[in-house]
């Protein structure tokens, strides 16, 4: 069964391992979520579950949001995600998603919004080379040759111009679980992953494990 869990980035550390190594890892506050919805194949033609996660007073929620969990009569919810999961038999509403779902040595997948960068140049967005920096030259960092002017008289597609950088969502993939403490709902997860502290991130078993 594919198991999925939303949790929030809390940063990042190191432990060491069995063998006296230093990881370094990224510490995840997993759930627990609260499974809102059910949606099945004969009702909406595919099947998934929509979670909430995140405490939240009821001044901040709207009337619409409010809706589903008075329908589903449960406590309110900062943050609602729908996960696609192949089998979802062993989730009813209500029943909760916690960090424990996933096993030390499980490769997950990392899913998030990287840290936006703002409006950057080529030198930063594309790591593209400088021009001499002597002051004869009027060429630093500037974007370089556009292409031909006689033909094709254009600028091709994709061309790495100057434009905004970051904040797009974005996935790491075969990431591993190196710790779980279902007592505090923490995931240690090895390496990076995308997004800055307190950005949300949706944990799922990996596609290529």
């Amino acid at each position: 069964m594919k198991k999925a869990i939303v949790g929030r980035k809390l940063g990042m550390t190191q432990i060491f391992n069995e063998q006296g190594k230093v990881v370094p890892v990224t510490v995840i506050e997993a759930g627990p979520n609260v499974v809102i919805q059910k949606k099945t194949v004969e009702t909406d033609g595919y099947n998934a579950v929509k979670i909430g996660f995140g405490d939240i007073r009821e001044k901040l929620l709207t009337k619409p949001v409010k809706g589903q969990f008075e329908k589903a009569n449960l406590k309110l919810k900062r943050f609602i995600k729908e996960l696609r999961l192949e089998d979802i038999s062993g989730l009813e509403v209500g029943s909760e998603i916690k960090a424990d779902v996933f096993q030390v040595g499980d490769k997950v997948d990392v899913t998030g919004t990287s840290k936006g960068k703002g409006y950057q140049g080529v030198i930063k967005r594309w790591n593209a080379n400088r021009g001499p920096m002597s002051h004869g030259s009027k060429y630093h960092r500037s974007v370089g040759s556009m292409g031909a002017s006689s033909f094709p008289s254009r600028t091709f597609k994709n061309k790495h111009m100057p434009g905004h950088m970051g904040n797009v969502k974005s996935t790491i993939l075969n990431l591993e679980v190196v710790r779980v403490d279902a007592e505090r709902n923490l995931i240690l997860i090895k390496g990076a992953v995308p997004g800055p502290k307190k950005g949300l991130v949706i944990i799922r078993d990996s596609v290529k494990a």
